[in-house]
């Protein structure tokens, strides 16, 4: 197992433990949380804090694909096309509407 990851994994683990409030006893489901979530994130494509500085765009080859934006954030596809559509290449505030939209959805 790569070191980086096992590190990663196990600092996640013992997040999850404390958040628990430290009770011993569940070191195994703390762990493949952990991993789990790290493999999760490591899979996920560029992130809004990948994006350009200056402008808070993404190159055009790594723009989100209305599936992957829809299957990621809980969203229609018909929602996603119409966030990429509005909001053009700003990656941060893409994935913020369609948190929002998600959000406003499960309050209905």
């Amino acid at each position: 197992m790569d070191n980086d990851r096992h590190d990663k994994i196990r600092d996640r683990a013992h997040q999850i433990w404390q958040r628990e409030g430290g009770m011993h006893g569940a070191h195994e489901r703390h762990w493949h949380q952990a991993e789990s979530e790290i493999d999760r994130e490591a899979a996920l494509a560029l992130t809004a804090g990948d994006a350009l500085p200056e402008t808070r765009d993404v190159a055009s080859s790594d723009l989100l694909t209305v599936e992957a934006l829809a299957m990621r954030t809980g969203i229609s596809g018909d929602q996603a096309q119409e966030l990429i559509d509005r909001l053009g290449n700003d990656r941060a505030a893409i994935e913020d509407a369609a948190r929002s939209l998600k959000a406003r959805r499960r309050r209905s």
